[in-house]
């Protein structure tokens, strides 16, 4: 009959099933195909919107309310992405804010951590930013409900320590104070949890997250943060702001040369 597609059929059931995302070989037993027919078959519904590819060998079917922006959002794909390439992984930086309601305005792009190399790939709308993260599966993380199922998240902690440890990750310096405060004001952020996520960062880290917290009135959260640094005090002073200038007085709780002024959007 006109219009009538065996894939698309497919694919649809698998929605009404609460299926997403299924592999060239799945695709292939689904429809009795050799793997290397199921590209060709796919294509025409790739040009129309109903599927598309985040990495080789793998279709991730675009429900109708999403068809004309030819992708679904990110986090909705990202867990079965995953998956298939065999990688543990976490939503960070300003993506995992977005999850606690304190990104402050909506992140241009996915930022997810993985255990090792990632290449960086723009899926029409849809920019997913993969950040390396030695030892990741020692950080704490959460599972978090999206619409299509659950994904990883890092923690409240885990985010203010990735986004203190790269500023340019969450917009600058000023942008990520903001975030952390917002953060804070809902009740998120714990401070023997930060103190026990501080363990796996740098002292750099440590030092402009219990900085930038005192400096946006936070500073019933920071006492353990100041216990681990007191113990490294011997340390060179770090800077606020990696990469920029060399400027600035430096801050004697925090040894951290201050060289760029905090202006949060409070």
């Amino acid at each position: 009959m006109p219009g009538h597609h065996p894939m698309a059929e497919a694919l649809d059931t698998l929605l009404a099933h609460g299926r997403l995302a299924v592999s060239t070989e799945e695709a292939a037993q689904l429809l009795q195909l050799p793997p290397e027919h199921v590209r060709v078959r796919m294509q025409p519904l790739a040009r129309g919107g109903r599927v598309f590819s985040p990495a080789r060998g793998l279709w991730v079917v675009v429900p109708p309310e999403y068809r004309t922006w030819r992708v679904i959002p990110g986090a909705q794909f990202i867990e079965p992405m995953m998956t298939h390439l065999g990688r543990d992984y976490y939503l960070g930086w300003l993506s995992a804010a977005e999850m606690y309601g304190a990104a402050h305005q909506r992140p241009q792009v996915v930022q997810v951590a993985v255990d090792r190399h990632l290449a960086d790939r723009d899926i029409e709308r849809v920019r997913l930013r993969f950040i390396g993260r030695r030892h990741l599966s020692e950080l704490p993380r959460l599972r978090r409900n999206v619409p299509t199922g659950q994904v990883w998240v890092s923690t409240p902690e885990v985010t203010a320590l990735d986004l203190a440890a790269e500023p340019g990750h969450g917009g600058g310096v000023s942008n990520v104070a903001t975030v952390l405060a917002e953060l804070a004001e809902e009740n998120q952020l714990q401070p023997r949890r930060l103190a026990e996520a501080a363990e796996h960062f740098s002292l750099a880290a440590v030092r402009r997250l219990g900085f930038l917290l005192d400096a946006t009135g936070q500073a019933d959260l920071t006492g353990m943060l100041h216990d681990r640094v007191e113990q490294r005090r011997h340390f060179p002073p770090d800077l606020l702001a990696p990469g920029s200038p060399v400027a600035g007085e430096v801050d004697a709780h925090w040894r951290l040369r201050v060289n760029t002024d905090v202006e949060p959007d409070l």
